[in-house]
This record gives structure tokens, C-alpha cells and sequence, in this order.
């Protein structure tokens, strides 16, 4: 990966000259090969990957009828249907988007209890999919009435009738960050903060802009402030294995992403003494303003009746107001120097600015790393020991005997990077995306034509538009090398986590996030780290779910040449 300086340079020339990339709400499939075809499946499994669809093989004697398993994906051989490519479906007459609200009040409440309780989030989709036999359906999305306005949405469940969400020509971005819900503006100083803006409204630009400005101010300091930042919480790691036998991966994780954020970005230490320091409260600061924000959309593993309740109204700012002051006031005293910028250059308010550095290092980017990077351990650990030496081996081999991580040894490791990709696809951090039609107008999924009203809300759950087997093969099956063979360019025109695909830019003009190549360069930083230390790692038994789940350590292997 070229380094980040080079990317945001990049963002801000296509901005200033107009070329915003625009993606069709379409995509040609290449032409089929001779031996696969797909058909309509007749059966349907409780929990596919896609339930409408299956995938006729004729296999070799060799070859198993079923998807790998995680042992077999990271063997050194490739799947043999990794550079398979999908037939077309022939898409029918426009139709209206199946699926119901119900009654007023009874349905959101159904629909709510099946999401949070009854099915979970993931199998309430696929019932749903198995239910209208559509992949574009109408229901209600969390929290709704009575205490919030409107749940009506209209979700987008494969990979083709999602990307209407990120042509801006097409939808609004206007306070759809969260879909059906917007948290009040008290917990962001009574601004609305860039992620809630559409591109037409004047401040976005601006705004953005500051973004990019930042993460390329910063890049310098990346490298060395990430080592630094891993090097102290990999020592805290071994210390509690030896004193314990085993290591919180989940705090180690949150106090070193946060102090490499804030070294890095603001220059200033988080724990460190000082006027308004944080001292070691930063992340729980932080993960208390976050969770009243999240709560009444998502299942923080909480006991079922406080998260009923709490996902049944508001909850005031109030609550956590001392604790946002506290984060603020740090930012406010130690980033005057990248205030300045945000003034000076860009023509914003100086306390505006603030709040958004604030949202973006704190909610955007340590809040995105805690959900991305114990996905990164679970998935190698799931992959096993084998695999992890292998990973070892990209690494080692292409930082060279001088040990040094650059950006040059970072766009070598293809192992590391097709495994960030394919982490990033089957556990985004960003799961939704949602627009507001600005025009009626046709969505196309594989199977049909839909028509949209204007004004109708629409929603993409990227965990399944990324697992659809019409763009991917064994969806379900964590495949570190998918994006090593010669289709890596088509197949990462579906990885599309970032509100865009991955093989675009984000511009001042679109929503793509501004910080898609950095959160990919964290997570190979980590890898290339991790192993530049250990040879490999076991887990421990997970505690918890969602965005409380805690994950340990029970094994760390340092690396037996002493190189570490």
C-alpha cells in the first residue's frame, strides 16, 4: 500500500478538479465458465450464506462437494474455484419491494423482538430473504416507535442492489448514519458531525477535507508511534501470561489503539500527566459516550430486560455528560495545533472542529478498531497454528534481516493483506449503510427489479451483500488467500465495508469513508507487528458478545530466533 500521504494527496486532487467517482446501482458479471452455472435451489438451509441460491459444480475426483474448512482454506494450494466467476440472471419486470411494516406499533415491536431476541440480527435478515424470496426486502429496523419517529426501511441484502447507497446522485446522506435513528446532537456539542452530513451540504467539504488533512499530517508518525504504542501492551500481555497465564487482549487492544490514535493525530500522550489528561480512563470514557449512542440499535451483552428497556427510548446525554466534558477538554487543551489548521485553512469553527477530531479519532476510528481487531485474532486463531507460521513467514520475509517495518515491507506482505480483506469482508466494522431516495427510481438485485419511491428510506447490512455467493465462492469460509489470485482486482470490487468498493477513492464529494486505506494499513500495521514478535498465539474461551465480548490470550509463542 502506497503510504497515506499519497492516498489523502490523492482524495484531494480528484476533489478540487470535480472527478467524483460515481458506482452504478449495477454490475456486469464476467461470462461464465464452462463448468459452473447457477439455478434456483430447491432446498433451503436454516442459516445460508445467500438462501435464494446454490451453486451446481461438476468437481474433479479430487475436489469436495462442500466448502472448505478453515484448516483447508489456509493450506498453500488455492481453492480451486477461487477464479470461478458466476453466470448473470436475467432480470425480470420491475416489481413493488415485498415485505410489510405491519400494524402500527405491533409490527415495529415483532420486528424488534425477532431482531434483538428471538433470531438475532443475522438470521432475522436471512428469514426475512427465505420468507419473500428476496434479497430486497421491506421491515422494520430498530428502534422505531413510539418514543422514535419512523422504522420503516427498505434493506438491501446482495452485493448488487447495495450499491445504490453509494451513488450520491441517486440518495441523500442527510442524518442516515444510523438508519432510522439519530442520536441527539447533545453528545457532539450540539453540532451535527461530518459522518450525518450529505455531500451537498456546505460544511462537508470542509470538514472532510480537515480529515484527510489530518491523517496525511500524521503519517510520518504512524509507523513509530503504532510500534511503540504495541511494543508497550505486547509487555503488559507476556507479564500478566507469566503472572496469570493468561492476558486481556480486549484492554490491551483498547489502551494501545487509543494512545497510538492520540500520539500520532494530536501528538500528546492520553495517559500521560498533564493539563486535562485522561490518565488510564480514556477507553472506558470513551466506551460509555459510544454505548448510549449505539444502544437503542444494537445488543451491547447486556441482561435482555435492561436492554429492552434501553432500546425503548432516548437515552439522555445526561448520563455521560461529565464523561464527554472529560474527553473533550483533552482534545480541546492538547490539538490546538491541529485546531489551527481547522480554522485557518478550512474556515471552521474552532469548538465545531473539536468535536469532529474528537468523533473521528474516538467514535469513527478506536470504536471501528474495537469491533475490526479481536475479528482479526478470532479468524487466525480459528485458522490455526499452520496458517499463523505462514503469516510469520510473509512477514519476516518482507521486512528483511534489518527487522524494520516501512510502508515498502507493508505492500509486500500479500498474505497479511488479502487477510485483512478478507476479515474486512466477512466482519465489517461498519456493518450498515442506509440513503434516502432523492427521485423514485429502480433498484436491481440478481433476481429482480424494484421500484423505490422517493423519500424511502434504504439500508445495507454488509455482513450478507459481502457474503453473497454470486460474488464470492464459500462465503461463509474464512479464506485468507481469496484476495491473492489473479480475480483479487474483480473481487474487491465487492468489498465494499467503507460505504464504497474497496478499489475506489473517497473524494470530498462522497461518503466513502475518509479513513478506508488507514484502518486497512492498521490492521496489517498489527499483524506485521504481532508476528515480528511472536511466532504464533492461541486464544482462550470468549466471554461475552457484540461490543462487550472480552477476549484472551492463553498462548503467546515469542519468536525462538531472538529476533523479536
Amino acid at each position: 500500500m502506497s503510504s497515506l500521504a499519497t492516498a489523502a494527496a490523492r482524495c484531494h486532487s480528484r476533489s478540487s478538479t470535480g472527478d467524483v467517482s460515481r458506482t452504478s446501482s449495477t454490475l456486469v458479471m464476467p461470462s461464465p465458465l464452462r463448468k459452473h452455472r447457477i439455478r434456483l435451489s430447491a432446498k433451503v438451509r436454516r442459516r445460508p450464506s445467500f438462501p435464494l441460491l446454490a451453486i451446481d459444480s461438476e468437481l474433479t475426483p479430487s475436489q469436495d462437494a462442500n466448502a472448505p474448512s478453515s484448516s483447508s482454506s489456509s493450506s498453500s494450494s488455492p481453492s480451486p474455484l477461487s477464479s470461478s466467476t458466476l453466470s448473470p440472471t436475467v432480470v425480470p419486470s420491475i416489481r413493488e419491494v415485498p415485505g410489510s411494516y405491519g400494524a402500527p406499533l405491533l409490527g415495529v415491536a415483532l420486528d424488534k423482538l425477532n431482531y434483538f431476541v428471538v433470531q438475532g440480527r443475522d438470521e432475522f435478515f436471512y428469514s426475512l430473504m427465505r420468507r419473500y424470496q428476496s434479497t430486497v426486502v421491506r421491515v422494520n429496523m430498530p428502534p422505531g416507535p413510539p418514543f422514535f419517529p419512523d422504522s420503516r426501511a427498505i434493506m438491501l441484502l446482495d452485493h448488487k442492489s447495495i450499491r445504490v447507497l453509494f451513488d450520491t446522485s441517486k440518495v441523500e446522506k442527510r442524518d442516515v448514519f444510523a438508519g432510522t435513528y439519530m442520536p441527539s446532537t447533545d453528545f457532539t456539542g450540539g453540532f451535527r458531525m461530518l459522518p450525518y452530513l450529505d455531500p451537498s451540504e456546505p460544511k462537508h467539504a470542509s470538514l472532510k477535507g480537515f480529515c484527510f488533512d489530518i491523517l496525511r499530517s500524521s503519517a510520518p508518525r504512524f509507523l513509530p508511534e503504532f510500534h511503540t504504542a504495541f511494543r508497550e501492551a505486547a509487555d503488559e500481555w507476556d507479564a500478566q501470561l507469566l503472572a496469570k497465564g493468561e492476558a486481556s487482549y480486549t484492554a490491551g487492544c483498547q489502551n494501545f489503539v487509543l494512545c497510538f490514535l492520540c500520539r500520532s493525530m494530536i501528538e500528546i500522550d492520553p495517559s500521560a500527566p498533564g493539563p486535562a489528561s485522561l490518565a488510564e480512563q480514556g477507553p472506558s470514557l470513551i466506551q460509555a459516550w459510544t454505548a448510549l449512542q449505539l444502544v437503542p440499535q444494537t445488543s451491547l451483552g447486556l441482561p435482555t430486560p435492561i436492554e429492552v428497556l434501553l432500546q425503548t427510548f432516548p437515552v439522555p446525554y445526561t448520563l455521560v455528560s461529565n464523561q464527554y466534558n472529560k474527553i473533550y477538554q483533552f482534545f480541546f487543551t492538547n490539538a490546538q495545533h491541529v485546531l489551527d489548521i481547522a480554522e485557518q485553512k478550512y474556515g471552521l469553527d474552532r469548538e465545531e472542529a473539536c468535536h469532529n477530531l474528537l468523533f473521528l479519532i474516538c467514535f469513527n476510528t478506536w470504536g471501528g478498531m474495537q469491533l475490526l481487531m479481536p475479528s482479526i485474532v478470532r479468524r487466525i486463531d480459528s485458522a490455526g497454528v499452520s496458517f499463523q507460521r505462514e503469516l510469520a513467514r510473509d512477514v519476516r520475509s518482507a521486512v528483511g534481516e534489518d527487522g524494520r517495518l516501512t510502508m515498502a515491507a507493508l505492500e509486500r506482505m500479500k498474505l497479511v493483506k488479502s487477510t485483512v480483506y478478507e476479515v474486512l469482508r466477512m466482519d465489517p466494522p461498519v456493518p450498515f449503510q442506509y440513503g434516502r431516495a432523492k427521485e423514485d427510481l429502480i433498484v436491481e438485485s440478481h433476481d429482480a427489479s424494484y421500484r423505490i419511491r422517493k423519500g424511502e428510506l434504504l439500508g445495507g447490512y454488509q455482513k450478507i451483500a459481502m457474503r453473497d455467493p454470486k460474488a464470492f465462492q464459500f462465503p461463509d469460509t474464512f479464506m485468507p488467500r481469496r484476495f491473492m489470485g489473479p480475480d483479487a482486482e474483480r473481487l474487491l470490487q465487492n468489498v465494499t465495508w467503507s460505504n464504497g468498493p474497496e478499489t475506489e477513492d473517497p473524494t470530498l464529494n462522497n461518503k466513502q469513508c475518509a479513513g478506508k486505506d488507514f484502518v486497512n494499513m492498521l490492521a496489517r500495521m498489527f499483524i506485521a507487528e504481532l508476528y515480528l514478535r511472536y511466532d504464533f498465539f492461541k486464544l482462550g474461551p470468549i466471554s461475552g458478545s457484540g461490543p462487550t465480548a472480552q477476549y484472551k490470550f492463553k498462548v503467546l509463542q515469542r519468536r525462538r530466533d531472538g529476533s523479536s
